[in-house]
């Protein structure tokens, strides 16, 4: 094999963790534009709910021997397991959903982009995970990179916002996701797939009393082709192809790390919007993308 070959895959096997944990923001801002889109005809529980119940039907054919090997793990483990799935699954994008009926896509953005400060914060709690001051300079960086390709490069829309009950719902969320970000390290050794089996079910069963709540409460779901191609979406892409992804570099990298990969959702939603609905690539999304890439790498330094 030649020495080229051998420098081609050692950059592979160095940047495929980075690689696979950037396909979970490509998959969330597609998840968080469209549940702004779908607001109106789909109720925010049922969309969780419908969400995770799919997203457990289409992996169990795959999964259910390894699920099966790893039962015993997971009985052992059931408390974190059981934390994991209502942190990560049951409240965090439920939240998310109910916070886009009273805020705007600009507010979620905005206080998403927080999330790598806050896990940076939980694992500073939980685990007395120190941080460098070069890697606050670098989080800082990408938060400010993010804010400018969400305000689109003017500032004034940043001292016009006015805050919606959704955005502490959001605030909530954000929270609830950097926890359960953070407690993944307590994750029980089983097979990636046989962990998202598991959580996603476990999710799901603590939805349905909320998801039955809410129907009681008068909320209509009408079963047409949109809102079917709707749940088929989250509950492949963002769901099953995400968390996999996001898992696997949380583990590979530490939830800090990790965690600045969530500055890349409005990158990856404005990449989505100029190659599929014809928007055009302005010079605050170049100044944007730079400071989101520069301040990862900083803090990886």
């Amino acid at each position: 094999m030649s020495q080229n070959s051998h420098k081609t895959g050692a950059w592979f096997r160095a940047a495929g963790p980075y690689l696979l944990t950037a396909v979970a923001p490509l998959c969330w801002g597609g998840n968080f534009v469209l549940a702004r889109g779908v607001a109106d005809i789909i109720p925010p529980v049922s969309f969780a709910f419908w969400r995770w119940t799919i997203a457990f039907v289409i992996l169990l054919p795959f999964t259910w021997r390894t699920a099966r090997q790893d039962w015993s793990r997971v009985v052992e483990s059931w408390k974190i397991m059981t934390v994991l799935s209502i942190l990560g699954i049951t409240l965090f994008n439920t939240m998310a959903y109910v916070a886009f009926h009273t805020t705007t896509a600009i507010n979620g953005a905005m206080i998403q982009t927080t999330s790598p400060a806050v896990i940076i914060l939980a694992t500073l709690v939980i685990f007395r995970e120190r941080v460098t001051g070069l890697q606050i300079l670098g989080v800082a960086i990408c938060i400010f990179g993010a804010f400018i390709v969400i305000l689109q490069g003017r500032w004034e829309t940043l001292l016009g916002m006015a805050f919606a009950p959704g955005d502490v719902l959001m605030m909530g969320a954000v929270a609830i996701y950097a926890l359960y970000s953070a407690l993944l390290r307590q994750r029980p050794a089983i097979h990636p797939l046989s962990f998202l089996i598991y959580t996603f079910g476990l999710g799901s069963i603590f939805l349905l009393p909320l998801y039955i709540w809410e129907l009681a409460a008068g909320a209509k779901l009408t079963l047409t082709l949109p809102v079917s191609l709707s749940f088929l979406y989250v509950a492949l892409f963002p769901s099953i192809v995400a968390y996999f992804c996001w898992n696997r570099g949380v583990e590979v990298l530490g939830a800090n790390r990790a965690g600045l990969f969530m500055n890349l959702i409005p990158v990856f939603t404005s990449i989505l919007a100029i190659l599929f609905l014809g928007e055009t690539l302005q010079p605050f999304h170049i100044i944007g993308m730079a400071l989101v890439f520069g301040g990862m790498v900083l803090f990886n330094r």
